[in-house]
C-alpha cells in the first residue's frame, strides 16, 4: 500500500527524538483505567497478568507494552482509555515479571516470546468476532512476529495489527540503543533488568548465575547473557537472527500498520520498511518525520495524536 502522509506536527521545541521520547514519558500523566486484574496460568506452570476493561462489546484491541513496561505505561493507559470509549473491549498485557510479581520459571519475555500472546488470542478468540493487536516498541515486533512467522496458525478473529516504534530490525536497534548517545535508556533498562536477574538467581540458582551481571555493560550484553540462553538461543546475535519481524514482513496477511519517526533514537532506518510498503498490499506504514520513541507529544487532548491516528486505522478495517 502507499506510504501514509505524516500530518504530525509537534511544536519547534518537539523536533528532537530525544525531547519528544523524554517528554512523553515524564509528563504525560493520565488517570489509570479502571483494570480488572485476571491471573491466567500459563501451559508451563507459570502464570500472566491481564488487565481487562469489559462492557460486552463485541471487538477486542490486546496492547502489547515496551521493555520493562506494563499496562500503567502512559501509552497503554491512553489506548485503554480511547478505545473503551470507542465500543473496544481491552485487555492490556504485563509479560511475565512485568505486573509487580515476579513469574515462577526462568522464561521471562523478549521481542519475539509469542507463546503467551497465542495462548491470549486462542482463548479470547472464542468471546468476539474482531481482535486487533496493538503493540508498542518491543510489542510492536512481537505482534508482527507472531501473525508471520508460521509458528502458529493465525486465527481468523485477528482482523489487524498495529505496531508503534517497533524494533523489527534488532540486532541494528540493538546496536543503536547501546550507543554512547543513547547511555541513560540504556542504564535505565539495565537498572530493572538486572535487578530481575538477581531475584530469577535466587529462584533458579541452578540455571542462572548472577556473576555474570558484572560482564553485562550494555543491552546486547545483556541478551547475550541472559536472554538469548534463558529463552533457547546460543547467545545475542542467534536471538536477533530469530525474533527480528524484519524477515518475516513478506508474510503478512491482516491488514498491518507500523508506525515511527524517523528521529527515534532507537530505531535504524531498517525499522521503517518504505519500499516493502510500497509493494505490499497488506502492509501499510505511516513514517512521521518528528516523534521520538513512543512519543508523539500533542497538546491540547487527553490523547495524542497517535492514539486518534491508531483508532482511526481500525475503525477503517473493522466490519462493524
Amino acid at each position: 500500500m502507499p506510504i501514509f502522509p505524516s500530518d504530525y506536527r509537534p511544536k519547534w521545541w518537539l523536533r528532537n527524538g530525544h525531547i519528544n521520547t523524554l517528554y512523553t514519558y515524564f509528563y504525560r500523566k493520565l488517570s489509570t483505567p479502571d483494570y480488572t486484574r485476571e491471573r491466567w496460568d500459563t501451559p508451563d506452570g507459570d502464570f500472566i497478568d491481564l488487565d481487562f476493561i469489559k462492557s460486552q462489546q463485541k471487538r477486542l484491541v490486546i496492547l502489547s507494552h515496551g521493555l520493562e513496561g506494563s499496562s500503567s505505561s502512559q501509552y497503554i493507559i491512553a489506548m485503554s482509555n480511547l478505545m473503551s470509549q470507542n465500543e473496544f473491549d481491552v485487555c492490556a498485557l504485563n509479560y511475565r515479571s512485568c505486573s509487580g510479581e515476579m513469574n515462577r520459571t526462568k522464561t521471562m519475555y523478549h521481542s519475539g516470546f509469542t507463546e503467551d500472546l497465542h495462548m491470549i488470542v486462542s482463548t479470547l478468540s472464542k468471546e468476539y468476532d474482531e481482535i486487533f493487536l496493538i503493540g508498542y516498541s518491543l510489542g510492536g515486533n512481537m505482534n508482527i512476529k507472531y501473525t508471520t512467522d508460521a509458528v502458529y496458525t493465525l486465527d481468523n478473529k485477528i482482523k489487524g495489527v498495529i505496531s508503534v516504534s517497533a524494533p523489527i530490525d534488532l540486532a541494528g536497534s540493538s546496536k543503536r540503543i547501546s550507543s554512547w548517545y543513547n547511555y541513560q535508556y540504556q542504564y535505565n533498562f539495565l537498572q530493572t533488568l538486572k535487578a530481575k536477574m538477581v531475584i530469577k538467581a535466587k529462584m533458579h540458582p541452578e540455571i542462572i548465575h548472577v556473576d555474570d551481571l558484572k560482564k553485562v555493560k550494555t543491552l546486547i550484553d545483556f541478551d547475550e547473557y541472559y536472554t538469548g540462553p534463558l529463552h533457547g538461543f546460543g547467545g545475542a546475535q542467534s536471538y536477533y537472527d530469530n525474533c527480528n519481524a524484519l524477515q518475516f514482513l513478506d508474510n503478512v496477511t491482516v491488514p498491518t500498520l507500523l508506525i515511527s519517526s524517523e528521529d527515534d533514537p532507537f530505531l535504524t532506518e531498517s525499522c521503517i520498511p518504505k519500499e516493502m510498503a510500497k509493494k505490499h498490499k497488506d502492509i501499510y506504514l505511516l513514517a512521521t518525520k518528528y516523534g521520538g520513541h513512543v512519543g508523539f507529544t500533542t497538546f491540547g487532548s487527553e490523547f495524542y495524536w497517535l492514539d486518534h491516528k491508531i483508532l482511526e486505522f481500525i475503525n477503517d478495517i473493522s466490519q462493524f
